[in-house]
């Protein structure tokens, strides 16, 4: 501060650890009036004041310490005026007594005033009477005006007496010696004591310091006494309206408000955008030098002593004062519901001060002072206000922290100490302050949130949790049972929560303190600690950054995570990669962001719209994303990219769903962990997943996690990692322009037929791509869901019908199949697709590979998967087939049976056939809609007739031996006759296994039939029992025996096993089965009534009912005959006629 006056110092206390005002004039020997070494006597205890009021500092100065030193020759009389040799009281009087020196205790003024209030062995102490006066705040203890008025002059002649230099010699002598900066000093300038204010914190000698000390309470119990300051500010305090009471006037004391007046000035302006009153800037520093001079001892600070003397008591009754620790010890109370308003609203102005200039902090400068220095953090070209700021010291020493460097623990201790003060109130950021009067009401502005970014820069909680105090207490119960392995105040504290984030040991209060920290944190990626240590190197590398305290537009913090996570999923051959120390480091923080939406600023901030538009009511855990996801077409453009990368960036590695991992631990462990161990996923692990989705041990959580994941894969094949990486190549040649998963495979899928059917030389498809294909299209068929068209064609039937079935394990599909008949022609076609597909393929036939999965390892372990179904029809009837697969197949079978379409073999051995004999039903058929077995009828029919070809023929025999044992397989039958089995053989169609019952009660109750179309059909059911004993079950089984010892030479079909009966039966010396004989005789029955019933309707069915016909032989013998009678009748009338013509002509 500038020196104005008579003995003011004419240099400042400028250098670290100043914490007094160069103090003006000198002072007299006789202090006390007993000789300059009573100094010890009257300066006696700790500090200006201490901390337990004028009558206990005394009474430890008589008990602790002794009254009085050494007494030099006869006290001199001590002026209080300008040139007065005996102070005079307010009217007038002389001093005290003669030979004692002048004592405050004797003024008339003061006496009663001194009796009352202070101790007696204190009065013959000037200077303890003067603080036990001084430091009376109470309203019934006030002291009279004409007292105040002897103080203050008192107060001034001490302060400007030139012997104030001589007495610092005398007392601080051995201390001048050691400390050589004060030593050469020149004498009679004042420049002594400066030089012992600045070197405080290095003396040793008791009476030196206490003389220091006492000095200082003296001049900063009034502003006026402090050097040039009322010159500096008097314009100020006039502006500012801070002016107290006029000298004489009661409690002159309570100038020290005008001084807090000036820096609660000084504070307001800072935490406006415009300031009404600007405080000027020779004040600001003459405020800012009383904060820093009174840094060290809180008596100092009058209107914070006044404020604070009883909160002091009550919180900080043992901390000794000095070096700032009371100060320390109020702040860390100041939220605590005992502290006063007034003592709080002080101490706050304090801090905001300490905010502004880190030297009113006493032990931060102290502890601070060489690592300062060390890394430049008040280098001398720097502005001063930017240089002084807190925040600037914290963030340069925290960067060097960072960086590895390193830095003292005392200084650390009070780095963490103002880390937490900042993170405590908001207030003390005057950024914040200025952005909250300028956002709206309820919206968090954007220069609010970079005041709070910085702010959380500054404090830098990431690196130690206990900076939050919020978050500290909010956690404290969960750190102590998830987080009890790691030590108090590591980084890892913070990721350990967020791992436990939504856990059953996460408490709700821990929970929302932790989300506000990290998404701070999540906006700026040096305030993970462990990731900038791990990364910095990588960062520096690839992304180019800057220091830790450093920034860029053009590489803003959020922007280098961004770099880091693209290069962490690169492959080697994609060039550069990160550490694998950084690499584990990203996953970690992409893990916990996968938490919750709000953790990741490019997602909140692209998707704000998209989020309230389609996902204000998502506000579950993880539901915000998810729900983006599914309205992923829907999007803004920035949005869906966002969204999309980051979904493909989860196919690649699921581990980032973290809540998905969560509830997927047992299945992982039982199932997965193989592929969970793996440092790098490439998408094994959801693979893994689908293919045990429907284990037992799967939970419902998991379970409809990994579902949406699969269906979002299939709004873009780019979201399925190994199909991406197995088929880019080939989609970009052959499907360019498709960007949907299920259409991509459809295309690939349809390429891969085609060139399997043309028997093409080279597969346009690669080998790796049909590979990853394969496991695709099985995938898709769990799920209706995952085969969107499907899925959008019969949304209104699965509501109708399949209302209550699960989508899971391919039930809905199933129910739509068993109500094929109900569904909407749209549907209906589509699940008649579907059918044909798995037809041609079963392999894709989800629920039979599920329902058949053991009996095709034990009876098909090589079949080719085209072949799977064929393969276990062929061993249905076998003992040791699972009942369910063998009701699978059978319903396989059925739908088969509706349509030759469905039917791969049949098909391929009959494209012959079919057109040459049905060629009537097709063309009344109509496009993708079902022929209910009418062309497979006809081709019984034919069958019969014996005039199909040998390969149609061997697989409509198979279909009818089939369906003679189980009339649910011919559904032409089961369409016309549903009423007469209903009727007629109930109790044999409701048997547990179907070998020919229903059928064999049809033909013995065909009188009874009165429906035409189902007659028909038992009719044709004869008549295809006519060509081959093996369509009639019933007889053949009576019949087995008999065939063995009589027709076991004769080939089965084309009717002649079932002739070779007919001779046996005819013939005499031959002896049937009783069973088989009577089965013959009732067919031979039957046969004759469908004769009559159903003639021949033309030459052909005629010629089939004879070649067919039991009595063939006979039938033949006797068309022969009588072809040969009508040719010799045809000789003889030819010779006659031709006589007759010969006569003619001869005539």
């Amino acid at each position: 501060i500038p020196t104005v006056g008579q003995g003011c110092f004419p240099r400042g206390v400028s250098v670290l650890g100043a914490r007094l005002l160069t103090f003006p004039g000198r002072l007299p020997v006789g202090l006390t009036g007993s000789g300059g070494h009573h100094w010890a006597v009257m300066a006696a205890g700790d500090g200006a004041g201490g901390h337990r009021g004028a009558r206990t500092l005394l009474r430890r100065r008589r008990e602790g310490r002794g009254q009085r030193g050494r007494s030099h020759g006869n006290p001199r009389p001590f002026a209080v005026g300008p040139g007065a040799v005996v102070p005079r009281g307010p009217r007038g009087g002389g001093g005290g007594g003669s030979g004692s020196g002048w004592k405050l205790s004797e003024e008339a003024v003061c006496r009663e005033d001194v009796v009352r209030l202070c101790s007696k062995h204190s009065w013959a102490n000037n200077l303890a009477v003067l603080e036990c006066l001084q430091d009376v705040r109470e309203p019934d203890n006030e002291i009279s005006s004409d007292c105040n008025h002897l103080l203050w002059n008192y107060k001034l002649n001490l302060t400007t007496d030139p012997k104030f230099e001589s007495v610092a010699r005398e007392v601080c002598k051995s201390t001048i010696a050691e400390i050589k900066e004060c030593a050469d000093e020149p004498v009679g300038k004042g420049f002594l004591v400066s030089c012992l204010v600045d070197h405080r914190g290095n003396i040793t000698e008791y009476q030196c310091h206490q003389y220091i000390t006492k000095m200082t309470a003296i001049i900063f119990s009034d502003y006026r006494l402090i050097c040039g300051f009322m010159d500096d500010c008097k314009a100020d305090i006039n502006l500012l309206k801070c002016g107290s009471i006029r000298p004489g006037e009661k409690d002159a004391h309570s100038q020290g408000e005008v001084v807090a007046c000036l820096e609660k000035g000084l504070v307001k302006e800072a935490e406006e955008t415009n300031p009404r009153v600007q405080v000027s800037d020779q004040c600001k520093k003459a405020i800012l030098r009383v904060a820093e001079l009174s840094s060290d001892d809180f008596h100092l600070d009058r209107h914070l002593y006044f404020a604070c003397r009883d909160d002091r008591e009550r919180f900080c009754e043992n901390t000794q004062a000095g070096e700032g620790r009371v100060y320390k010890c109020l702040f860390n109370h100041k939220f605590e519901e005992s502290m006063s308003e007034k003592c709080r609203d002080a101490l706050t102005t304090r801090q905001k001060l300490i905010a502004q200039d880190y030297k009113v902090s006493y032990s931060l400068a102290k502890s601070c002072k060489s690592d300062l220095k060390k890394y430049r953090c008040n280098v001398e070209n720097l502005p001063r206000s930017r240089e002084a700021r807190l925040s600037y010291l914290l963030m340069c020493l925290e960067s060097a922290v960072h960086r590895g460097r390193q830095v003292s623990s005392e200084c650390q201790g009070e780095m963490l100490d103002y880390r937490r003060m900042l993170m405590e109130d908001f207030s003390l950021s005057p950024e914040i302050i200025l952005s909250l009067v300028r956002g709206e009401k309820g919206n968090v502005g954007l220069n609010c949130q970079q005041a709070l970014q910085t702010l959380i820069q500054e404090t830098d909680p990431g690196a130690d949790y206990r900076i939050d105090r919020a978050l500290n207490e909010a956690c404290e119960s969960v750190i102590q049972t998830a987080c009890k392995h790691i030590r108090s105040g590591d980084p890892m504290i913070l990721s350990c929560l967020m791992e436990h984030l939504y856990t059953e040991k996460m408490v709700e209060d821990c929970e929302h303190r932790l989300l506000e920290l990290q998404y701070f944190i999540s906006r700026d990626w040096k305030l993970d600690t462990v990731l900038y240590r791990k990364c910095q190197g990588d960062a520096s590398r690839l992304c180019h950054t800057h220091g830790w305290n450093e920034t860029s537009e053009l590489m803003p913090p959020g922007a280098v995570f961004s770099c880091l996570y693209r290069h962490a999923y690169r492959t080697e051959e994609q060039g550069r990669r990160l550490s694998r120390e950084c690499r584990a480091e990203v996953q970690r923080i992409l893990h916990q962001r996968a938490m919750d939406v709000k953790l990741d600023p490019t997602l909140q901030d692209k998707c704000m719209i998209d989020l309230g538009k389609w996902c204000s009511e998502k506000t579950e855990t993880g539901q915000e994303l998810e729900c983006l996801q599914d309205h992923l077409d829907d999007l803004v453009s920035d949005c869906r990219d966002v969204v999309g990368n980051l979904t493909e960036l989860e196919s690649e590695d699921i581990q980032i769903e973290a809540l998905l991992m969560r509830a997927c631990e047992p299945i992982i462990q039982t199932f997965c962990h193989e592929v969970a161990d793996n440092q790098i996923d490439s998408g094994d692990l959801m693979e893994c997943l689908i293919q045990n989705k429907h284990q037992k041990e799967m939970n419902e959580k998991c379970a409809i996690g990994v579902t949406h994941f699969q269906l979002v894969q299939m709004k873009d094949f780019r979201f399925s990692y190994k199909f991406k990486m197995a088929c880019k190549e080939d989609v970009l040649k052959l499907c360019p322009n498709i960007k949907k998963k299920v259409d991509v495979v459809i295309c690939l899928s349809t390429t891969v037929r085609n060139d399997t059917l043309q028997d093409a030389k080279e597969h346009r498809v690669s080998l790796k791509c049909r590979k990853q294909l394969r496991v695709e299209e099985l995938e898709m068929t769990e799920d209706i869901r995952l085969e969107p068209e499907l899925y959008e064609a019969c949304k209104s039937d699965i509501k109708n019908y399949c209302q209550n079935v699960p989508y899971g394990n391919a039930q809905i599909i199933e129910c739509l199949k068993e109500i094929k008949k109900q569904l909407s022609t749209r549907c209906h076609q589509k699940v008649f697709k579907l059918q044909e597909t798995e037809m041609m393929d079963p392999e894709l036939d989800y629920t039979l590979m599920r329902v058949c999965k053991q009996m095709i390892k034990r009876f098909c372990p090589e079949a080719d998967s085209k072949n799977m179904l064929q393969c276990l029809k062929q061993n249905k009837n076998s003992e040791v087939m699972d009942p369910k697969c063998k009701q699978m197949i059978t319903k396989r079978q059925i739908t088969q049976n509706t349509d030759y379409r469905l039917n791969p073999v049949l098909r391929k051995a009959c494209k012959a056939d079919i057109p040459k004999f049905c060629q009537n039903i097709l063309n009344r058929a109509k496009d993708d809609t079902e022929l209910e077995g009418q062309v497979i009828s006809c081709l019984k029919l034919k069958y019969a007739d014996q005039r199909l070809s040998p390969d149609c023929e061997d697989q409509i025999r198979v279909i009818i031996q089939e369906s003679a044992l189980d009339y649910r397989l011919d559904p032409q039958l089961q369409m016309h006759c549903s009423e007469e089995i209903s009727n007629l053989c109930a109790e044999e169609a409701a048997a547990q296994e179907q070998t020919g019952q229903v059928e064999e009660c049809l033909k013995v109750n065909l009188l009874k039939i009165k429906t035409e179309m189902c007659k028909k059909e038992v009719l044709n059911m004869l008549k295809e029992s006519k060509a081959d004993i093996f369509v009639d079950p019933v007889l053949h089984t009576a019949c087995a025996l008999d065939i063995k010892h009589h027709c076991a030479a004769i080939p089965p079909g084309r009717g002649r096993q079932m002739s070779c009966l007919m001779e046996a039966l005819e013939d005499k010396r031959v002896r049937l089965q009783p069973e088989c004989k009577k089965r013959l005789n009732d067919r031979i029955e039957m046969w004759s009534y469908a004769a009559k019933v159903a003639p021949a309707e033309g030459f052909s069915d005629l010629a089939m009912q004879v070649m067919t016909s039991p009595s063939k032989n006979y039938i033949l013998s006797v068309i022969t005959v009588g072809i040969c009678v009508l040719f010799l009748i045809g000789l003889m009338c030819g010779r006659i006629t031709k006589r007759v013509t010969r006569e003619l002509k001869d005539r």
